[in-house]
């Protein structure tokens, strides 16, 4: 079968779709990805996948979004994919529409957080998000969700009755606790081994909570931030590194950008924060929860499922820094505390996030 995975750009087919990709290839399928071009798809191709390039945008664009559907119905009539199988909302939608344009013969959907869930979207964007996705269903013959939560929505909203939650996974061999990666890291940045450090790993924008994290960590003295990622060229916003630089940290902050060692660097941590105001199921906390380590998260959609708050880890109300800093310090004063909730969170992830059970149920789902 011949099968084309469709996302927005390439971080998400790099770090999200990569493993997808490699198992529908293991069950002997020809395997295609596509999004809008960009430097982290090497990595892919290097894989031995061909992608094709697709002018996504995120942004509201209609003229950009037309052209990129052109695109997209072109290409699939050229390639006559057995399976198109899309992502992510906007090229999501795009891509379920071409597919049936083209007269693809079936079409499958994994929903990665619905936009208009998100809190800070206006009411009219929201209500365009449903509307579009409530259009796309029509032509989708597998809609899947990475949580729980939204494939209750999906099935409670009438977007997609059949609606099943796939989850998201990740290696438990690759991220795991690692005491020689966290002598070699903290000895690299010069960071004590008895240092406190609150780790958070996501690109740099807004919605990832970073202001209240700035502010929560001044009433955290006795702690260091790591702050691993960046923006991606089509982020829009404002700055977070100038606003986490601003936040007074001095020597206590460390802007790592963007690296290819995540494991090694939350082996090396004691605490994985992730403050969002909007998420799917983050990869990051199942990474942190692999590796060991207590999370603090928001309880918003996606972390809520995942952190099972006063045993894994703790969870506060989004846009909320005072409890933030008051989770973040009760675990920064508790080494112990820390351990129990690392060791339990690891077992859940095991549990509930292992990246080849759920890669067994998503392809099992497809029907490959």
């Amino acid at each position: 079968m011949k099968i084309i995975e469709i996302t927005n750009v390439d971080f998400s087919l790099r770090h999200f779709l990569l493993p997808l990709m490699r198992a529908m290839r293991s069950r002997g399928h020809e395997v295609v990805g596509a999004c809008a071009e960009g430097p982290l798809l090497a990595d892919v191709r290097d894989d031995g996948f061909r992608v094709i390039a697709i002018p996504f945008v995120r942004r509201m664009s209609p003229l950009a979004h037309l052209r990129a559907f052109r695109s997209l119905v072109a290409i699939l009539r050229a390639e006559k994919p057995d399976l198109v199988h899309a992502h992510m909302p906007i090229s999501g939608f795009l891509a379920r529409l071409a597919a049936h344009v083209a007269g693809v013969p079936k079409v499958a959907y994994t929903c990665h957080g619905f936009l208009f869930n998100h809190a800070s979207s206006s009411l009219p964007r929201r209500g365009l998000s449903f509307v579009m996705e409530w259009i796309a269903a029509r032509v989708t013959d597998v809609f899947l969700t990475v949580s729980e939560a939204e494939a209750r929505d999906a099935r409670r909203l009438h977007i997609a009755p059949h609606a099943e939650a796939v989850r998201n996974g990740r290696d438990p061999a690759v991220f795991r606790p690692d005491l020689v990666a966290r002598a070699q890291i903290r000895d690299e940045l010069g960071v004590p081994n008895d240092r406190v450090v609150v780790i958070a790993v996501s690109r740099l924008v807004w919605h990832k909570g970073y202001p209240e994290l700035a502010a929560a960590m001044r009433a955290v003295p006795g702690a260091d931030l790591w702050v691993v990622g960046d923006r991606l060229e089509s982020d829009r916003g404002a700055d977070m590194a100038a606003v986490l630089r601003s936040a007074g940290l001095g020597y206590r902050l460390r802007m790592l950008g963007y690296r290819t060692d995540i494991p090694a660097l939350l082996a090396a941590a004691d605490i994985f924060t992730l403050p969002s105001r909007f998420e799917g199921l983050p990869m990051s906390v199942i990474e942190a929860m692999l590796t060991g380590l207590p999370v603090v998260a928001t309880d918003v959609r996606g972390p809520a499922e995942q952190v099972v708050d006063g045993v894994t880890g703790l969870s506060v109300p989004a846009g909320d820094a005072a409890a933030l800093g008051s989770a973040l310090g009760r675990l920064v004063r508790d080494p112990d505390l820390r351990v129990r909730m690392g060791q339990a969170g690891r077992q859940r992830a095991l549990d509930c996030y292992d990246e080849a059970k759920v890669l067994v149920r998503t392809l099992d789902l497809l029907g490959l």
